[in-house]
Formats: C-alpha cells, sequence, structure tokens
C-alpha cells in the first residue's frame, strides 16, 4: 500500500495529516508571488512541511485509508504503523525517503529528519486550474522634448465663426489619434447659449467640445521651459477695428509661444502675440490685416511657402 498516496488526498481538504508514530504533514496557504528576477508569477497555492513531533494518531488517515479499503479501523491502524516503522528505519539506514507528490525525507547529522516539499503539485483547491507565467514588464518613457517639438508643429483651428457639420469629420478623426497616442481620456462638457435653437446649440456644443478635446490632448502640464532672454517687437492690436489674423499656432506654456514669434521675426514676418482664446491657449500670428482679402492673400502665401496648417481668425 502506498501511503504518500492517501496522504495527498487529504492534504486537498485538511492542513494537517498526521502519519501514526511518523508524523505530520503540515499545509499552510501563501498568497500569489513574483519572482522579480524571472518575472513570473505563481498563483495562491498550499506549502508542504513535516513536523516529527505530530506523531500521535488522530485517526484522520487510517480512517480514511479504511473506509476506502473497506476494512475494519483497528486492522487498517495496524498496517498503517508497520508502513510508518519501515520509513523509519530506511532513515535510519541512512537511505531517502521519496514519496511521490508530497516530498523527500532524510536524516541529517544531528539524527534529525529534513523535509524537502515536492512542489510540483498545488494542494489549495481554489486554484485549480491556475498555473505560474513569466509577465513582460513595461516599460514607460517621458518624451518632454517631443511634446515641444510637436507642441511647435501641430496646428489648431480654433475659431468662434461658425461652422458646417461636415467641418466636425477632420476634427473627430485628429482628436481620436491625439487621444490615443498620448492616452489622456476626458469627459465632461459645457453647454452655452441655453437660449439658442437646439439644432443649432447641438452643432456649436459638438464642435466646442471636440476643438477642447484637441487642445488638452496635445500637451502636458509643465513648468515653462528655461530660455534666454529675447527682445521682441509686439504689435498692438486695435480691438475697435475689424481684423483678420493669420494664425501660426496656439500653446498652453507662454514661453513656447514667445519662442515661436521670435522665430517668426528672424524670418521677416510681423509676428505678435494676439493674446489667449477661451481655452487659456497662448495664440501667436504671422500677421493681421483689416482688408479681408489681404488676409485671405497672405494666408495662401503661407500655407505655400511656410505652413500648410496655417489659419485665418476674424475678429471684432
Amino acid at each position: 500500500m502506498r501511503a504518500e498516496d492517501y496522504i495527498k488526498d487529504l492534504l486537498y481538504r485538511y492542513n494537517c495529516v498526521v502519519m501514526p508514530e511518523f508524523g505530520g504533514f503540515l499545509a499552510q496557504s501563501k498568497s500569489a508571488q513574483l519572482d522579480a528576477a524571472t518575472n513570473t508569477i505563481y498563483p495562491p497555492s498550499k506549502t508542504i512541511s513535516f513536523n516529527e513531533q505530530l506523531a500521535k494518531n488522530d485517526g484522520l488517515l487510517v480512517s480514511h485509508i479504511a473506509k476506502d479499503k473497506d476494512l475494519p479501523y483497528e486492522e487498517m491502524l495496524q498496517e498503517v504503523l508497520l508502513i510508518s516503522r519501515d520509513w523509519k528505519k530506511k532513515l535510519k539506514a541512512g537511505g531517502t525517503l521519496e514519496l511521490f507528490g508530497v516530498g523527500t525525507l532524510r536524516l541529517n547529522e544531528t539524527g534529525r529528519i529534513v523535509f524537502n516539499p515536492e512542489n510540483k503539485i498545488n494542494y489549495l483547491t481554489s486554484s485549480f486550474g491556475l498555473s505560474s507565467f513569466v509577465a513582460t514588464p513595461v516599460k514607460r518613457e517621458v518624451l518632454k522634448e517631443e511634446v515641444e517639438e510637436l507642441e511647435e508643429k501641430i496646428p489648431f483651428i480654433i475659431t468662434p465663426e461658425k461652422r458646417e457639420a461636415t467641418g466636425l469629420r477632420p476634427y473627430l478623426k485628429y482628436a481620436a489619434i491625439l487621444l490615443l497616442a498620448l492616452s489622456t481620456g476626458f469627459t465632461g462638457y459645457q453647454l452655452y447659449n441655453q437660449s439658442a435653437q437646439k439644432q443649432t446649440l447641438a452643432r456649436q456644443n459638438a464642435q466646442e467640445q471636440v476643438s477642447k478635446y484637441i487642445q488638452e490632448a496635445t500637451f502636458f502640464d509643465s513648468a515653462p521651459l528655461e530660455l534666454p532672454s529675447l527682445s521682441l517687437n509686439v504689435k498692438k492690436v486695435d480691438k475697435t477695428k475689424k481684423t483678420h489674423s493669420v494664425i501660426a499656432g496656439a500653446f498652453r506654456v507662454r514661453a513656447n509661444a514667445d519662442k515661436t514669434i521670435g522665430r517668426l521675426q528672424n524670418k521677416g514676418y510681423n509676428a505678435f502675440y494676439l493674446g489667449t482664446n477661451r481655452y487659456g491657449l497662448h495664440q501667436v500670428a504671422y500677421d493681421s490685416f483689416e482688408d479681408p482679402k489681404e488676409a485671405l492673400t497672405f494666408l495662401k502665401q503661407i500655407r505655400r511657402t511656410e505652413s500648410p496648417d496655417a489659419w485665418l481668425l476674424s475678429e471684432k
């Protein structure tokens, strides 16, 4: 009879299985483990240990075997005691006792039993079907310089004039790309003009919301860049007149807007700081015109020679 087979069966259900006159096998639950060296994750399990002091028969193992073999308890107890004595003789002779599925036992220099668990079987029933696996580490990089470069290159269309419904499609596509690239989600929206008609209100709200997503998903909040001092010739816009400005870009950080103004002025443009829009972004213009025809002509020239993403902002 292989007593270790019955010991294994009981370890699934009990935390202590005593082999009479030999010792007790203990099962202690432990939580999931992570091996940082190999990135291996092990599921919750039971740790098997052995205590030779727990040699007094508690009836659990003998009753289990007697019921399985349909034999009287006393007869089975004598058979189990014979197995225990054989195990002890083998250990005293200097041999190693191997209990398949449980572990190995041997005597050390002091005559004490040393137990090495096999650890091939998970005796925790709640972890049935779970196995260890190797996880792939997640690497994260902070690309601040690329954000600044994107800030200078990506244009923003934020105009107060009414847009057609078809104008929403490129906004939606652009917003989706930026949201996926920067892993930034935003929720909620603001309502404007409660007294306006429902159809007009819905279209305006949609345009405002998409524009807001584009602006907020483009830049991280960060401290202003450390830049050398620049001497700028700022053109003051007469807000009492109707102006038409060709916009070069809108920036969350004022220092980036000033940097763009200096770069454009070095190229010979009458670039100036236009102020902040309703989203708090700093706008930079190539130039401003009182005549809308002149503004459109200049815009075509800029798109052809400087930036195809420049746009026109008309305001009173």
